[in-house]
């Protein structure tokens, strides 16, 4: 009996997923986790929490399936992209992680354009201030005491890895989220490091997501209950991870991911850039393959940010729009929340609600940040399409999935049937886990990531598509018209 895991370090939570030779899941975990806000636009984690929270999850899986855990043989990684975990030379953190959704170093990435003309042509992207590099320019601006001290700087899932492995290793998806990789090479690139003062030493060693990277100590194999040691795989940032959780690895396939932030997801088998639209050009977390992604900063955290404000949690919000869906809100939300990537890639930008009148009520602004999730993932379907992608149906994953709604809502918007997978919500651990099976047994990974069974399709609403073209319209003036004020 083999059994593998795969652990997804996500913003708001640590998931753990069991499963066994047949890639069956066969226990599932988690463990919450807290962002920190020192100042506006700022967002930051402790790495030690993640830590702990992995320790948890083990725990709860062990307790749970005892003799699984004992016989686990590999252990896949699926984390938040573009984390600066900086680490001094004795492997201690050196300040807390900024983490992906941080907007602080927007001005920096102007810098390392200006510095380097070439960035934009090598990475097919333009640098924002969620990357990576430019966090690490803003620490040598405001925080040069640190900067000096950095010996290694790790993405949140590598760093688990160093703390489990006590090896310094990264996967091609992950770093291309860097801006300091060579995206077409799958290398770094000394340019984009030179262009940000940073060096190759500083950088851990690149490897494919299905390749083994370590094993666990002998001491995290104790602590764990894993006599077996099992070796740990490459990996990949989350949302390829979910790709191979779902099958999205060939040519064309794709997904969307209702999340803390929101994702549209196209597996390519060449690079693809399209900067002009802020579309996410990246190295898949399978050998040889690349994706693109249209990301929303603020999807569920758009409606958990109303929640927070009515003071009712966001599921009974939703519940109390009904199953039907007639038509779009008669109010408008934009959800730059903490700014915006695909398309406008501006991190200044804040939210707006128009429209408002005597007559809305939590039901309507509920409506409305339904709707605008679903309209900024219609600007990143045009934004990919532009760019080369086909897209005739989508896989949906994440939190966002559990709102029957809201599907109805994304497929009407988008024009595309939506496909629901039978274990959705753990798409980025069950892809891990499968990469943590690879690794360990060598397996052809195009046949291992197989796509699951559909629970159910949910198809466009006929009725409400003129509606929802209208407002759509509408909402692609808000942003220029309010980005100059």
């Amino acid at each position: 009996m083999a059994a593998y895991l795969g652990l997804d370090f996500g913003t708001s939570s640590v998931k753990g997923v069991l499963i066994d030779e047949k890639q069956k899941i066969v226990a599932t975990a988690s463990s919450p986790l807290k962002v920190s806000r020192p100042q506006s636009g700022w967002s930051e984690q402790n790495p030690e929490d993640w830590w702990k929270a992995a320790g948890k999850v083990v725990a709860a899986l062990r307790k749970m399936k005892p003799k699984m855990v004992a016989a686990v043989e590999g252990i896949g990684l699926s984390g938040q992209q573009h984390g600066a975990t900086l680490l001094g030379k004795d492997g201690k953190v050196l300040r807390p992680c900024i983490l992906w959704n941080d907007a602080r170093s927007f001005r920096e990435c102007e810098e390392i354009m200006a510095r380097e003309p070439k960035a934009v042509p090598l990475t097919g992207n333009i640098p924002l201030a969620g990357y990576t590099a430019p966090k690490l320019v803003w620490v040598k601006k405001h925080e040069p005491h640190v900067f000096e001290k950095v010996a290694k700087v790790l993405l949140p899932k590598d760093y688990i890895r160093y703390r489990m492995t006590g090896t310094f290793g990264s996967d091609m998806s992950d770093s291309a989220g860097t801006y300091w990789l060579d995206i077409a090479k799958r290398q770094w690139s000394d340019m984009l490091l030179a262009a940000t003062d940073m060096r190759r030493d500083q950088m851990p060693e690149l490897f494919e997501g299905t390749d083994a990277t370590g094993q666990l100590t002998p001491a995290v194999a104790k602590a764990w209950g894993m006599p077996k040691r099992p070796v740990v795989a490459g990996g990949g940032g989350d949302n390829a991870a979910s790709a191979c959780g779902i099958g999205a690895v060939t040519d064309g396939a794709g997904f969307i991911s209702i999340g803390t932030s929101g994702v549209m997801f196209v597996s390519n088998d060449r690079f693809s850039p399209n900067a002009s639209k802020m579309v996410h050009a990246f190295c898949h977390a399978t050998p040889n393959t690349w994706h693109q992604m249209g990301v929303i900063l603020s999807a569920t955290a758009s409606l958990e940010w109303l929640a927070g404000v009515l003071k009712e949690p966001a599921p009974q919000l939703t519940k109390a729009l009904g199953p039907q869906l007639k038509g779009p809100s008669p109010a408008l939300f934009l959800p730059y929340l903490s700014g915006e990537r695909t398309p406008v890639g501006d991190a200044q930008i804040r939210g707006a609600v128009l429209g408002l009148g005597h007559e809305t009520d939590r039901k309507a602004l509920t409506h409305a940040v339904l709707d605008s999730i679903a309209f900024a993932f219609r600007d990143s379907l045009e934004a990919l399409e532009a760019g080369g992608a086909k897209i005739n149906r989508l896989m949906a994953v994440g939190g966002g999935t559990k709102s029957e709604l809201w599907l109805k809502i994304m497929a009407t918007v988008l024009g595309v049937p939506i496909d629901l997978p039978v274990a959705g919500d753990v798409g980025g651990a069950f892809g891990a886990a499968r990469m943590g099976r690879v690794a360990a047994t060598g397996t052809d990974w195009r046949k291992a990531f197989s796509k699951p069974k559909i629970a159910r399709t949910i198809a466009p609403e006929k009725s409400a598509a003129n509606a929802y073209l209208d407002q759509y319209k509408r909402y692609t003036k808000i942003y220029p018209a309010i980005k100059g004020i």
